[in-house]
């Protein structure tokens, strides 16, 4: 297998916008009286992070990635920082997590209640951790690619978040602005995805060339 540390050619970015062209569904208020200093953290109403928008219809937490065109058998190297996972206010920070093989993945909870952090993975191993309110980290890592599985909460049952772990750097998850940038990508011809959690799939092809950069939007709808 090869290892990538620097190109030895100008690599290019592929950047973008997504955005939604359609009704905006009336999510329910998520409930947290059964836990009061889940409660406690919120001084307006919170709902589900299904589909967040920005003010133009942006699209939070679409995860992009390349799926195909990468050459075969190169180990990138794995970040030294970890990926961090934030229980806040009874909810997951981030909602959509991108992280690599190997990578530590730092799993928070200032909340001083109890959580269990339950992840649903298949091809990696499946775990389920409490989290009492003095337990405030712990770090896990997975062992090997698996697209996008569920953590949940089995505390607070509105608790949800994915993580997508890869075996490549080029995977980006956008804010509210709708905005992602896949960095340094070398030169060559790549499918890539988007992906939402419930507004699925879209693809694109896109020819990178040296130094270029490389402009790809999508749009959902429903």
């Amino acid at each position: 297998m090869l290892a990538v540390s620097t190109y030895a050619f100008a690599a290019g970015n592929i950047s973008g916008v997504i955005t939604y062209n359609g009704e905006v569904p009336n999510f329910r208020e998520i409930k947290m009286d059964a836990d009061p200093i889940c409660l406690s953290k919120h001084t307006e109403a919170v709902f589900p992070q299904t589909l967040r928008l920005g003010p133009e219809k942006t699209m939070a937490d679409v995860f992009v990635h390349i799926t195909k065109g990468l050459p075969q058998g190169v180990k990138y190297p794995v970040p030294a920082e970890p990926a961090v996972i934030n229980q806040q206010g009874c909810m997951y920070d981030p909602h959509v997590l991108g992280v690599m093989v190997g990578q530590t993945v730092k799993i928070l909870n200032p909340d001083g209640t109890l959580h269990n952090v339950h992840a649903l993975s298949k091809i990696n191993p499946e775990f389920n951790l409490a989290m009492p309110k003095f337990r405030e980290e712990m770090t896990q890592t997975f062992s090997k690619a698996e697209f996008m599985f569920p953590i949940k909460c089995d505390v607070h049952p509105w608790m949800a978040a994915w993580i997508s772990v890869m075996d490549h750097p080029f995977f980006a998850v956008t804010q509210e602005d709708g905005g992602f940038v896949l960095r340094d990508v070398p030169p060559g011809e790549y499918e890539i995805e988007a992906w939402h959690e419930k507004l699925g799939q879209q693809k694109a092809t896109v020819s990178v060339k040296d130094g270029s950069s490389n402009q790809v939007n999508f749009t959902y709808s429903r």
